[in-house]
């Protein structure tokens, strides 16, 4: 039998990404939270810490998690197809869509470029808003000395339009809790508009805002509304609030 401590960690271990990244993959599947599994895709958690996809220096990515888990489970020999619809920031944790077809990841990827896939985020972020609710938007342009999206109030050369709406649920502590709706799909959009408009995202200290968590900001992918990719109807999948999730 497992001891209590050794229980408790396979019991949370799932919200941990620092902790699947250095784990066999193989070992990892096992931690992998499975939101809405069909033929043609899957939504799955990924934990703060552990990278979408990409070079990740020998370490786990999700991909590679899910990849190896559709392998085991449906005993799959070879290559394993995983498409990514969209991505996370490593250190924001939330619900993430991988097609398990390539219609499904066309059809889903064409959603998504037409803006039909609705996601919710909740944010916690440091200070409070002037208005319960609002608009922020802007333009974007990489800083290529550190990779940070800057904002400019007018269009300039290379940028590209970002907007995103808010609504505050509660405020404590000098602090704010708000449910996020982006209306484009821009890189780290939401963490640089909050920051632009004075409320950065708590833990965030890339732009702006300490204090340093350990391998998390408090950004997280709540919701997603998407339509099935051959029978249309529409789905909803919701994340878990990690444990690990600094709100109250």
């Amino acid at each position: 039998m497992l001891s209590s401590k050794r229980k408790t960690k396979a019991v949370v271990s799932w919200w941990n990404g620092d902790y699947l990244a250095r784990l066999s993959t193989r070992d990892a599947t096992k931690e992998l939270k499975i939101l809405y599994e069909n033929n043609h895709l899957l939504a799955v958690f990924k934990p703060a810490g552990l990278l979408t996809q990409g070079p990740a220096q020998g370490q786990n990515t999700l991909i590679d998690i899910v990849k190896e888990w559709v392998k085991i489970k449906y005993h799959k020999p070879g290559n394993v197809y995983a498409g990514l619809i969209h991505r996370l920031d490593r250190p924001v944790a939330g619900v993430v869509l991988i097609a398990r077809t390539s219609k499904a990841a066309s059809r889903l990827s064409k959603e998504m470029r037409e803006r039909k896939i609705d996601k919710v985020y909740l944010a916690i972020v440091k200070g409070v808003p002037k208005n319960d609710k609002g608009v922020l938007e802007g333009y974007l342009r990489k800083r290529e000395t550190d990779k940070k999206m800057i904002v400019f109030r007018t269009e300039r050369k290379r940028t590209t339009y970002a907007k995103l709406s808010y609504k505050l649920i509660e405020t404590r502590n000098a602090k704010s809790l708000l449910q996020i709706t982006p209306e484009t799909g821009r890189r780290h959009q939401i963490r640089a508009l909050l920051a632009h408009g004075g409320i950065p995202v708590w833990g965030d200290c890339k732009y702006g805002s300490g204090p340093k968590l350990r391998g998390i900001i408090a950004l997280l992918a709540h919701r997603i509304t998407f339509s099935h990719p051959t029978k249309g109807k529409r789905i909803t999948v919701e994340s878990p609030i990690p444990p690990n999730w600094p709100w109250p």
